[in-house]
Formats: C-alpha cells, sequence, structure tokens
C-alpha cells in the first residue's frame, strides 16, 4: 500500500480543526437563533402561535351614563346594531333565488308544482288544513330593485351606497351603523323571507342624550367610533369609556374552534358612572332666561350664564346661547349660516359647515376671552382695599367727566360727561366712576396691578374638568404702560373669560379664597362603589377676611341702589358694559359718550352678583356679548340688559335652593298679595280681602260670590283691589290699560288706581329716588277685566353700566 496518498498527520489534524470551527459556528448560529426567538422574540413568536392556535372575540364594554346632581339621566349608551351586506354571498344569492324562480315556473307550466300544506288545529280542536303557497318575487333583478328602495327607504342612504356594495369584492359592506332594533329586524325579516343570508347585522351601542339641547356645551358628545369629543364626554372618556373583555377560544388544526372547555372568557369592565354638580332644573331657568334675553336684545354673538357655588367651585348651571342638540351635533344651527350654505360651492361649503360645526360646539364659557368692563372694577378695588390704598370713610375722587393721561390720544369719558364731581368710594362704585377707579389703579401700580391680575387667576386656566379651558390675555410687564393700568383697572385692556371672571370675583367675596370650580361631582363603578370624588379645591388666598367683607357690604349697596330688588334677598352685585374692542373693526379709542365710536363699535353687557349678601353661599354671572344697539333704542348696557336676566334667574333659583327669604320690616309691610280662591258669602270674602290687606269692591246686589278679578293664584301690590262679582248673569267689566313708561312709582300707582287695574312692581325699589317705570307687562291701549294685574318693571340710573 502506498502510504504517500494518504493524508499526513498533520493534514488530519488541520481537518479536525476546520471542521471543529465549522461546528461551532454552526452550533453557535443555532444557539444564537434559539435565544433570539425564545428570550428576545418570545413575545412576538408567542403572539403568531396564540393567532394560529387561538380564536378572539371582543366584547364591547358598556360606555357609562352621564347624570346631574340629583340622578336626572343627561347622556345613556342603548343598544343598536349595524347593517352589512356579504357582496360575494348576495351575488349567489341572486343566482339562487332565480333558479328557485325558474323552477317554480317550470314546475307550474307542466303541472308538477306542489304547494305547501299546513295542518293546524283551531280553537275547537279541529284540524285545519291550508296551501301555502311559494311566495317568491318575479325575477331575481325585481327582488334586486326592491330592495335597493327598502335600504335607502329604511337606512337613510343612497341608492348609488346599495348597489356599490352589491357588486364589491369583499365579503363585508356596512351598509349603515347605530341602526334602530325595529329597523334592523325589518331589514333582516325582508330577506330572511326568501332564505337569503347575504344581509346581517352587528349588535353595536348608541349614545343617547335625553335632554337633547340642554347644557350641550358642558355634557358634550361623542364620536361614531364611542370615544369623547366635546364637555364630558371628552373630559372623563377614561372613567366612561370602560375596557372591553374578550373570549379567547383554542382551534384545531383545521381552524375550527374547540369545545367550550379549551376557552376562556375576559368580561367587559363597563364604563364608570358620572354625576354632575349641574342641576338640570336650574340649567333650565338659566337657558329659558337666557334666550329670553339674547332675542330680546338680539345678541349678534353669544349669551353665557354661570352659577355657581359661592363657597365650593361647584357649577349648578353653566348655559350658553345659542345651543345645540346633542342627538344631532353635525346639524349647524345658526341660521345664517344655514342660508349661507345654500349659495356655496363644495369646496367653500365644507369649509364654512366645519367652522360652523366648531363653533357651536365650543363651551364659549371658558374657551372664549372678552373685555370685562366695569364688573372688572371690583378686582381692581379688592387689590387697593388689600394694600390699605383706600380710606373708605376719607378717601374722595374727583371726576370732571373724562381723563385724559399723558400718552393717550383720546381721553376716557366717564358715562356722566358732566362729571361727578367729589365723591366717596362708595358713591365712586355705584356711579361706576372711570376716572375714579383709573386713579384706583395708580394708587395700586403696575407692578401690584400684575401682581393681583395673576393672583385672581387670569394669566392661568383655572383647571375646571372641561376640555379647551383658556387663560386670559394681558400686557406682559415690559410693555405694561401706565395707559394700559389705567385702562385695565376699568376692565378695558385685558381680555377674560367669563368662568374667569366669577371665579375671581367669588374669591373677592367668599374671604379671599381662589377656588378650582369643577362640573363632576362623583365617578361611580357598575357596584355603586364611588370610584372618584370632586371637592372644594382652594388654589390660594389671594385677599384677607376683612378685605372681602368690605367688597361684600359695598357690592350690597350697589345692588339695594341699581335694579335687582327681590323682595327678601339681600344681593350683591355690579354690572358692566365694555367695549368689545378686540372684535370691533379698527376701533381703538376706549370712551363712552362724546368720543364714542359709532356703528362700528360693539358692547359686552354684564352683571355680577351673589346672594345672600352677608354670607354668600351662590354668585351668577350673566353676559350678553354685543347686544344689538341700532335696533334697541341705546339698550346694551349691562344694567338694562343683564341686570334685568340675572334678576329673574335668582327670584326662581334662590326658593328652588332651599335659601330662604329673610324679609325686612319695610318688605314685610309691603309684600305683594296672593289672591285666594274666593267663594261662599260675600262677607266672608270681604273679611278674607280685608285680612289680607287688600281691598274689596262688589259687583251686584247679590249675597254670594259668584265670580272674582283678579282670578285665583294672581298677585297685587298691598292695597290693591279684588273685584267681587254677585250676579250669576254678570258680565265682565273692562278697562283699557294706560301707558305707565317713564312715570314715577306714585304716578303710576294713580294711573292704575284711576283705570281699576293692580300691578305688582319689579326691578329697582319704588323708594329710590329716581325709579321709573321701563316696561310694562301688558301694553298700553288693551282692553282687560277691572282688577287686572300688571307687571310694572322700576328702574334707576345705575351708573351708565
Amino acid at each position: 500500500m502506498n502510504n504517500k496518498n494518504l493524508p499526513s498527520k498533520s493534514m488530519k489534524f488541520r481537518a479536525k480543526i476546520t471542521m471543529t470551527g465549522v461546528f461551532l459556528l454552526l452550533f453557535s448560529g443555532v444557539a444564537a437563533n434559539f435565544f433570539n426567538i425564545s428570550v428576545i422574540k418570545n413575545k412576538e413568536y408567542q403572539a403568531m402561535a396564540n393567532e394560529q392556535h387561538f380564536g378572539s372575540i371582543p366584547i364591547s364594554a358598556h360606555r357609562g351614563s352621564i347624570y346631574d346632581s340629583k340622578g336626572t339621566a343627561l347622556a345613556k349608551s342603548a343598544t343598536v346594531y349595524k347593517v352589512f351586506l356579504d357582496p360575494k354571498q348576495f351575488r349567489e344569492d341572486m343566482e339562487s333565488l332565480q333558479k328557485r324562480i325558474d323552477k317554480r315556473a317550470e314546475d307550474i307550466k307542466n303541472g308538477t308544482y306542489k304547494p305547501q300544506i299546513e295542518t293546524t288545529t283551531d280553537a275547537e280542536g279541529n284540524e285545519v288544513t291550508q296551501v301555502i303557497e311559494d311566495a317568491l318575487p318575479q325575477s331575481a333583478e325585481a327582488f334586486r330593485l326592491e330592495a335597493i328602495t327598502l335600504l335607502t327607504t329604511k337606512l337613510g342612504i343612497t341608492a348609488e351606497k346599495v348597489e356599490r356594495a352589491m357588486i364589491a369584492e369583499n365579503r363585508y359592506s356596512v351598509l349603515q351603523e347605530q341602526v334602530e332594533k325595529p329597523v334592523a329586524d325589518e331589514v333582516l325579516d325582508f330577506f330572511n323571507k326568501y332564505n337569503l343570508v347575504c344581509i346581517n347585522v352587528e349588535e353595536d351601542t348608541k349614545r343617547y342624550y335625553p335632554q337633547n339641547e340642554l347644557a350641550a356645551a358642558v355634557i358634550g358628545f361623542t364620536a361614531s367610533d364611542g370615544y369623547g369629543l366635546y364637555g364630558v364626554e371628552s373630559y372623563y372618556d377614561d372613567y366612561l369609556s370602560g375596557t372591553d373583555g374578550r373570549t379567547i377560544s383554542a382551534k384545531d388544526s383545521h381552524g375550527n374552534e374547540l369545545p367550550y372547555r379549551y376557552s376562556k372568557t375576559y368580561p367587559a369592565q363597563n364604563g364608570n358612572d358620572i354625576y354632575l354638580t349641574l342641576d338640570m332644573d336650574i340649567q333650565y331657568i338659566l337657558e329659558k332666561y337666557l334666550e329670553e334675553m339674547s332675542t330680546e336684545f338680539m345678541v349678534k354673538n353669544r349669551s353665557c350664564a354661570i352659577l355657581m357655588n359661592a363657597k365650593t367651585g361647584a357649577i349648578y348651571g353653566m348655559a350658553q346661547y345659542p345651543s345645540y342638540d346633542l342627538n344631532n351635533p353635525y346639524d349647524v344651527v345658526d341660521p345664517k349660516v344655514i342660508e349661507e350654505l345654500k349659495t356655496l360651492n363644495d369646496e367653500e361649503y365644507s369649509k364654512v359647515q366645519g367652522a360652523a360645526r366648531e363653533k357651536q360646539w365650543r363651551n364659549k364659557c371658558l374657551t372664549e376671552r372678552y373685555e370685562p368692563g366695569s364688573v372688572f372694577k371690583v378686582i381692581t378695588s379688592a387689590a387697593a382695599f388689600e394694600e390699605n390704598l383706600i380710606d373708605i370713610v376719607n378717601d374722595r375722587f374727583y371726576c370732571q367727566g373724562y381723563l385724559k393721561l399723558d400718552g393717550m390720544e383720546q381721553p376716557v369719558n366717564c358715562h356722566l360727561t358732566s362729571g361727578h364731581d367729589s365723591q366717596k368710594y362708595q358713591v365712586a362704585l355705584t356711579n361706576s366712576c372711570n376716572p375714579a377707579f383709573m386713579e384706583i389703579g395708580a394708587r395700586v401700580g403696575k407692578e401690584k396691578f400684575l401682581y393681583y391680575f395673576d393672583a385672581f387667576g387670569f394669566n392661568e386656566p383655572l383647571g375646571i374638568d372641561l376640555p379647551a379651558e383658556v387663560k386670559g390675555d394681558q400686557k406682559n410687564p415690559e410693555e405694561f404702560t401706565h395707559v394700559d393700568l389705567a385702562l385695565s383697572s376699568i376692565g378695558q385692556c385685558e381680555t377674560i373669560t367669563p368662568l374667569q371672571m366669577i371665579t375671581s370675583y367669588c374669591a373677592v367675596i367668599n374671604g379671599g379664597y381662589l377656588l378650582q370650580p369643577y362640573v363632576v361631582d362623583k365617578a361611580v363603578d357598575e357596584d355603586g362603589n364611588v370610584v372618584m370624588k370632586n371637592e372644594r379645591t382652594v388654589k390660594r388666598q389671594v385677599v384677607s377676611e376683612e378685605t372681602s367683607a368690605i367688597m361684600r357690604n359695598a357690592l350690597h349697596t350697589v345692588a339695594t341702589d341699581g335694579n335687582i330688588n327681590i323682595k327678601g334677598y339681600a344681593i350683591g352685585g355690579k354690572s358692566g358694559t365694555s367695549q368689545r374692542l378686540s372684535e370691533t373693526k379698527g376701533g381703538q379709542t376706549l370712551v363712552q359718550g362724546q368720543q364714542e365710536i359709532a356703528s362700528e363699535q360693539e358692547y359686552g353687557s354684564s352683571y355680577c352678583c351673589f346672594a345672600p349678601a352677608d354670607d354668600p353661599e351662590v354668585i351668577l354671572l350673566v353676559l350678553a356679548d354685543m347686544p344689538d344697539k341700532e335696533n334697541n333704542g341705546g339698550n346694551y348696557y349691562g344694567s338694562k340688559v343683564a341686570v334685568p336676566t340675572a334678576r329673574n334667574i335668582l327670584t326662581d333659583v334662590l326658593p328652588y335652593l332651599g335659601i330662604s327669604p329673610q324679609y325686612t320690616d319695610k318688605e314685610l309691610a309691603e309684600l305683594d298679595i296672593k289672591v285666594p280662591l274666593l267663594e261662599g258669602s260675600v262677607e266672608e270674602a270681604k273679611a278674607t280681602i280685608d285680612g289680607l290687606g287688600a281691598v274689596a269692591e262688589v259687583i251686584g246686589e247679590g249675597s254670594t260670590v259668584v265670580a272674582q278679578s283678579p282670578v285665583t293664584g294672581s298677585s297685587i301690590a298691598k292695597g290693591g283691589t279684588v273685584y267681587l262679582y254677585t250676579d250669576p248673569s254678570h258680565t265682565v267689566d273692562y278697562t283699557e290699560v294706560p301707558d305707565l313708561v317713564g312715570l314715577s312709582p306714585q304716578i303710576a300707582n294713580d294711573s292704575i288706581v284711576y283705570m281699576d287695574l293692580n300691578y305688582v312692581a319689579t326691578g329697582a325699589s319704588i323708594h329710590r329716588d329716581g325709579a321709573v317705570v321701563t316696561s310694562q307687562s301688558i301694553q298700553p291701549g288693551e282692553k282687560v277685566a277691572k282688577g287686572t294685574t300688571i307687571i310694572l318693571e322700576f328702574s334707576v340710573a345705575s351708573g351708565g353700566d
């Protein structure tokens, strides 16, 4: 054997080393790959394996409901259905249906058609046999056309959408979502009667808002996918939405689900219910009077009203006008925009429609700013008192009707252009004197003024539990001049939100505490457990209890001298009429009276008030943004527009909240009389009326009362007259209503008595100097029954605001 051709030992050794290296390299690769699969990408491959071996069916969580503070439902979810078509199955169904139709026609022609025989038992137990015809359409095409008509009619979709679905190259075409059960059943029955399986439904949920437009801006609404878009629905979406569950089931090698014992269900965790601090009865009151104000004074922009607990920051009502229907949120409600949309092309239409929707959805109490005007003088005052810059007894402020500072192009006028002369602080506040408060602002100084602007929360969102809150706007310290200080002191340089105004005002009168406002009281799970609770949150104390007491007393005096008299209730308040420079085309002049910019200038009319004045429980802000001054006879002042609305709201709300009236002796002596039902003898009726402090006048010769005027339940002033009719065949005596507007209380009373009428007074106290009738509930010249009550509103000149 020739050993020369055999590998040498060194060659064998090198071969072993090489092979060992190769195998080691291969083993390392396998080990590395194994480590990558089993450790690094474990979850990924496990998910892939589960996908092959397990099936998953989602279980939708039920969205929580929203309730007001007394449990009235504001938002609820109900079961609805998604109707969908299987296009491929539809075409197969049409072929099968046509074959059945052709077979039936052929059987009838050949005489081999056998109708179905059904035997039933009647009420007496006898068998009854009837023929069941095989009801089929004339053709598959006839059925298709009938189906298109049914689906478009019942589902509210176009015929084009149905036809596209019928020819689609997929197995799942959604025709309509959120379909009510009766409609879904009707659609299914239409197809089922021919044993067609191409159409089906899936269970879904739909959000309902039982109160429609009430508190729409606070509640908000949900998108088609169920998530909250605006308001509480958005802010508390995590609490409301819950967590979906699912059923996991094992599958065999062919993808078929294995028996139930191989499945596991993870139940859905339903969303929590939300309870608001809002009371829908109070909300209704706010919205009712807000709409009346907006309509009467033709408010161009927005009207807002907020009623808040002065001690906790809880919002009882937050309203804006116009509102919108939460069940149809995408419908534009502004009639002007609706008319404009009719004239636009598709591109312009989409743009204008989108902007209009966004505008109506916004909560304008906290997302839109305005110049506060004279209501802000309350903040300027509080800062000055806190810094001991005003001696309420001895200090006097001079007003010559205007004030012009260095750097001003034009003077700032007072509403009384002839001037108030020398006045103490309380008189200056009641007069809402611009020069006086510009002087007070100068005393506070730029640095301190901006400090209190921050402290009262104007430079920050207040943190209310609603989305999109904005902060106020004020010049930064480097740009803030002495002219800016003067204008800011009277509420004309800064812009703030209505929510900031009422919250800062609340801090002035509640002891100095800036509160965080909130609209949600609590969240409750499906077992009744409270999972979240909002409570009083003090952001900081801005002014002292002493300053707060001074301001409460000063504002009570302003209200007493003003037009918000409500018998039995001590009210404090301040009105404001601001020039809306941020909304005025090119207008930059801040004046009233002589220098007023004409038709371009828009105004904001507002009133902020609280009750009871000595220990406030509630605080209210009313804003009419841009009342139409041209068509209202000049009635755009806060005292004329916002104050009567605030008075109406408080008249209804205070008793509702259980805040009892506390009458003074004078008020008790002059309380209006509620006329009772007067039956029986004339003498007994006269005694009843006399005991109430009214006068009885008998008409007729009978001894028994058969009719009365005013009718039962009417109110009349103390000393008014009730007419008693005693003749069964009596006819009503009529009188003519006089024109009472502009008359003093005494002359109005004399005119009422002379015409055999009654009245009740609202507005300013009839004992105030300068009080006159500004409106009457029944127009002059109307014929009414003797004794009819006319509601007279009295007003006094109140600082022009």
